[in-house]
């Protein structure tokens, strides 16, 4: 049953709303940090306090350059209390993708860490990004050419340098500082999150989420699937994207318990599994799943209180997940940050066929058209066509890109996805893959067209198109076809180690091939004919 949306909070209303029902309940579980219903609440507080001494306030948008932690939880929260926007940074971008989302978001803050300084040193990170950041000597009144909101950068750990705040400093600079008051707290409509993800433009791009959206994603999810106060969800997905945000909030809306983890590890989990007793696994893509199903503490593993088990893949991946968990349902979904990620879950009820070949039913309040990609006509039952979607958690629109968003929706307001499916009479969506110019390596968007622009920025490359191929392991890989520029010649290796470092290692070219000539379509590089080329010289099928 679809949700009143005028019952529809804001986040920390309904933060607030559960907290005093489940007050010491356990809310979230990282790594080896928890925080109870009402000590989440608390810190959350806290933290709002901190975000006011620094000066930031509804509207004023804040980045979050840290991983999955306590930390990017108290802040969010926070941040919901306050109207501050939280825009959260994908912690594998490199400095090209990182200054554009701080240049176009127009960030006053940015938080980040050096609890990961021996994975990835976000100080040396920011320093590329923000060409004359070091130079500051005044880390309270940032003057970086081209970013002018940027005011402060806020660092979590030791070795804070001169140029960054430290973190251990808030508390003592928020004496003094109100709490904020729940009656002022941000409605609906007021602006949460700025989510970038990759599509067919040739930088990230910005998805504005507005407060209802996890609110009614959240609460429609738990009714569905009766989450409460006795369940517990296992979700390792980074919160730099919207499953691990989302997933949580699903827990925050009904006193449930969210475990997580810093970045995924197959030990910890087991840990998690043994220590924690979650109902609930949502590692959602085979490349999380399959590990822990082949790993040797596997079959010793009590998973008795597991009722669900969400993943994503082909019928023949998810047949074999659903058997090695025969005392648990196995469900598919699809989403995509605009539509703050899920707009279709298999129901429990649904067949063992409909639950193994398809992503499930739509949402309460969404609806759906599939449509014919050039006309936009719709097109019959279990034909195929483009996903165009409606509903109570779709997203605003694109920062900064009115154009852009007008032509992302039909006429009638349905946003067109992409995406590839038909309709059963049943309601069932069947997935059939992506019409945009994106791939899913690993559970990451890429799109190729951005990968194609930083390509086309080295100097003895005339030309490049980059193209998804099958793999076992991430689902996809990017390939990329090369022509040089005249008088020019590179390698493959060379190919590579320009885009290594510099760009996400999820975005690197697998594969390099060199051309002269190109496939054309009337007025088009052909880059199916490129793909099956190379799926035919790999022996891919």
């Amino acid at each position: 049953m679809a949700r009143d949306s005028r019952a529809v909070t804001g986040y920390a209303t309904m933060l607030r709303d559960t907290a005093a029902r489940f007050r010491d309940a356990t809310a979230v579980v990282m790594d080896d940090a928890r925080h109870s219903y009402g000590s989440l609440l608390r810190a959350g507080t806290d933290r709002a306090r901190q975000l006011g001494a620094l000066g930031l306030g509804p509207g004023d948008r804040v980045a979050l350059l840290i991983p999955n932690c306590m930390e990017f939880i108290e802040i969010l929260v926070g941040a919901s209390m306050t109207g501050v926007v939280i825009v959260p940074v994908n912690t594998r971008f490199r400095a090209h993708e990182l200054g554009h989302i701080l240049r176009d978001s127009g960030v006053a803050a940015v938080f980040t860490t050096g609890a990961v300084d021996d994975h990835v040193n976000f100080k040396d990170l920011l320093a590329e990004a923000l060409p004359g950041l070091t130079d500051n000597a005044d880390p309270d009144a940032l003057s970086i050419e081209g970013y002018p909101a940027l005011r402060r950068i806020v660092h979590f750990g030791s070795g804070t340098p001169a140029w960054m705040i430290p973190a251990d400093s808030l508390p003592v600079r928020a004496e003094g500082q109100p709490d904020p008051d729940p009656a002022a707290a941000p409605g609906p409509e007021d602006l949460q999150i700025i989510l970038y993800t990759s599509g067919t433009t040739a930088a990230p791009k910005g998805c504005l989420l507005p407060n209802r959206c996890l609110v009614v994603t959240a609460q429609s999810t738990a009714d569905l699937f009766a989450i409460g106060p006795e369940d517990g969800w296992w979700c390792p997905l980074p919160m730099f994207h919207i499953g691990g945000v989302l997933f949580m909030s699903v827990c925050l809306a009904r006193g449930a318990k969210f475990v997580g983890m810093s970045r995924f590890n197959v030990t910890r989990a087991f840990a998690q599994f043994r220590d924690e007793r979650p109902t609930v696994l949502y590692p959602l893509f085979p490349t999380i799943l399959l590990p822990i199903m082949s790993d040797a503490d596997f079959a010793d593993t009590d998973f008795s209180r597991v009722r669900y088990v969400f993943d994503v893949g082909p019928e023949e991946i998810q047949k074999r997940i659903q058997a090695a968990f025969p005392d648990a349902l196995l469900l598919s979904a699809y989403g995509m940050s605009e539509t703050t990620g899920i707009v279709t879950f298999n129901h429990p009820d649904d067949s063992y066929e409909a639950r193994m070949t398809t992503v499930g039913h739509f949402m309460p309040g969404w609806s759906a058209r599939i449509i014919d990609p050039g006309t936009g006509q719709d097109v019959g039952l279990d034909a195929p066509g483009e996903i165009a979607v409606k509903g109570p958690a779709l997203f605003a629109g694109y920062l900064n890109q009115p154009d852009l968003t007008a032509s992302a929706h039909t006429p009638d307001g349905y946003f067109r996805t992409g995406d590839y499916g038909s309709m059963s009479k049943d309601g069932l969506l069947r997935f059939r893959g992506r019409l945009k110019d994106q791939m899913k390596v690993g559970g990451e968007n890429v799109s190729a067209l951005e990968v194609e622009s930083f390509l086309a920025g080295h100097a003895s490359i005339r030309m490049a198109q980059v193209v998804p191929i099958p793999d076992e392991k991430y689902g996809e890989i990017p390939a990329a076809f090369i022509e040089c520029a005249p008088d020019c010649t590179l390698t493959a290796d060379e190919v590579i180690a320009h885009c290594r470092g510099r760009i996400a290692s999820f975005k690197v070219p697998r594969h390099v091939r060199f051309v002269s000539e190109w496939p054309m379509s009337a007025t088009k590089v052909a880059k199916f004919k490129l793909q099956q080329q190379l799926i035919d010289e790999l022996g891919l099928g």
